[in-house]
């Protein structure tokens, strides 16, 4: 008999590990949180996007805004335009409700309805920019008519 006969545990080899697995491709579970990141980042992508459009009108509002505050002259004609600009907007944000036809103490109680928490402050405000937009001498101070519009302006923001 030979060697190996008797000694069955010499015709063994050595115990061989299976190769590592590859980078590719990734186990099911990396396919679902890829899937989860790709689609949570298009999501908010859209939704930045999507607020941004729903926004424009009020960057341009602010704009006209900024440009009546830098105009000389603040009489009624100057009155007159920053209510067109307030008209402007609400007809935008609200366009179901026709803001653009309402005037005088309509248009007022609109603007104080659609204001920020201090509507009281600013309703004579809004009353004062609606009465001078027809009176020859107008009653109302454009710095805070200004004030009253920009935080009229800034509580639509979606």
């Amino acid at each position: 008999m030979s060697n190996m006969e008797q000694d069955p545990l010499s015709a063994l080899r050595d115990i061989h590990l299976p190769e590592p697995g590859g980078f590719w491709p990734p186990a099911p579970g990396w396919w679902i949180v890829f899937a989860l990141v790709i689609g949570l980042t298009v999501w908010g992508t859209l939704a930045i996007l999507q607020k941004r459009r729903r926004n424009r009108w009020l960057k341009t509002a602010l704009a006209e805004l900024t440009t009546l505050a830098a105009a000389e002259q603040r009489g009624p004609g100057w009155f007159n335009e920053l209510n067109r600009l307030l008209k402007r907007a609400a007809r935008v944000k609200f366009p179901q409700q026709r803001p653009e036809s309402l005037s005088g103490e309509a248009w007022v109680r609109f603007l104080t309805e659609t204001s920020p928490g201090q509507a009281t402050e600013d309703q004579a405000l809004f009353r004062s920019l609606v009465e001078s937009c027809w009176r020859p001498d107008p009653g109302g101070d454009p710095c805070q008519a200004l004030g009253a519009a920009r935080r009229w302006l800034e509580a639509q923001r979606c």
